[in-house]
């Protein structure tokens, strides 16, 4: 049974073009295959059947004749190929759904504006900060060597001074059209321009410092803040910071990937401390008040009498500040019981009393 273009759409055969237009817009949305739930059946009928709709030439074959009428053959795909030019004008696909919806077409189609200067590359840099640094968060100066704006001509390529034309080849558009061939046929595809590279313009003498790229290597320091609570390697990233794009391009990013250099007695789990405090026999069988080191300085500590050896005590609010939050964890201190492994006469004799009247109870 052959296809009704209007029921696809889900317009009536006395629709106005702006009616078709929307139609398509909302279901090629709706049903694009790299949508969630889309279906790429589907979304090639829509397609067909704009293709058709939208020209009014050929919506007046269709409607004589129906889908035998050449060029409406599942595709429209005739023997020179599917014009896509009457879709966008002047050749490019550009549906104009907005939220990047051309690039997903223009991958799909292979139309849209293709060949664009390339993005620059995101960067990535090791920094070590020490423990304390990661607690108390930190700003740190970092030194590298980049692709950067040409700051010579400030990024057009061109020499300072030089005479600036608007480029020939594109008539200053700063993009060409040429044909290319697709799974849909041969097809029109608006690119970048190869001769000003997007810019619209060419100048009579390039930069002799960037050669015409509008960038160069160049040595840059740039500072980032670490925040307080940053877990070992993890990365700060500073948009636009990477390499300079291509002639214009927009900016890679720089990623900050941050180690925390092991402390000699704390150690992390989360956002709490961990460490040791060494207690002798008399003070975990008596009790006592002990002088724990913390990020925050020294703190008097409370054991009751009978504390045993491996059991934790909790100081709240002495641990690594939550991050991107209110607050912080704690400092917990394992109790590591200390047995001398030399006693003086004295004490030998005390700890042997010690047992005699523990065997009598």
């Amino acid at each position: 049974m052959a296809k009704d273009y209007y029921d696809i759409l889900g317009v009536p055969r006395s629709a106005s073009q702006d009616e078709i237009k929307k139609a398509f817009r909302k279901l090629a949305h709706q049903h694009h295959p790299d949508k969630s739930g889309g279906n790429e059946a589907l979304f090639k009928e829509i397609n067909e059947a704009y293709g058709t709709l939208s020209d009014p030439e050929k919506r007046a074959q269709y409607d004589r004749f129906g889908q035998s009428f050449s060029g409406g053959n599942g595709g429209g795909a005739s023997s020179g190929g599917w014009d896509f030019g009457q879709y966008g004008g002047n050749g490019n696909i550009k549906f104009d759904f907005g939220d990047g919806f051309e690039d997903i077409f223009s991958g799909v189609f292979g139309g849209g504006q293709s060949g664009r200067p390339k993005r620059g590359q995101d960067i990535q840099v090791d920094v070590e900060i020490s423990f304390e640094e990661m607690v108390n968060g930190v700003r740190k100066s970092i030194s590298l060597r980049k692709m950067a704006v040409c700051s010579e001509c400030q990024g057009t390529g061109g020499k300072p001074g030089a005479k600036e034309d608007t480029c020939k080849r594109c008539d200053g558009r700063g993009r060409i059209q040429k044909q290319v061939q697709s799974i849909f046929g041969v097809m029109a595809q608006v690119v970048t321009c190869d001769a000003c590279h997007g810019k619209g313009k060419t100048y009579a003498e390039s930069c002799h410092t960037c050669h015409g790229a509008g960038r160069s290597q160049q040595s840059e320091t740039i500072e980032v803040n670490i925040p307080a609570g940053l877990q070992d390697g993890q990365a700060v990233s500073l948009e636009g910071r990477g390499a300079a794009g291509e002639y214009g391009a927009r900016p890679g990013d720089l990623f900050v990937v941050v180690h925390v250099r092991p402390h000699k007695e704390w150690k992390r789990r989360g956002d709490d401390i961990l460490s040791f405090v060494e207690v002798r026999y008399p003070q975990a069988v008596l009790g006592d008040k002990l002088d724990v080191e913390t990020v925050e300085g020294r703190v008097t500590m409370k054991i009751p009498a009978g504390t045993q050896g491996g059991e934790v005590f909790r100081i709240r609010g002495k641990g690594v500040p939550h991050l991107g939050r209110y607050g912080r964890g704690d400092h917990l201190v394992t109790v590591k019981l200390l047995v001398p492994k030399k006693l003086s006469s004295d004490e030998k004799k005390l700890i042997e009393k010690l047992a005699e009247i523990t065997r009598q109870k």
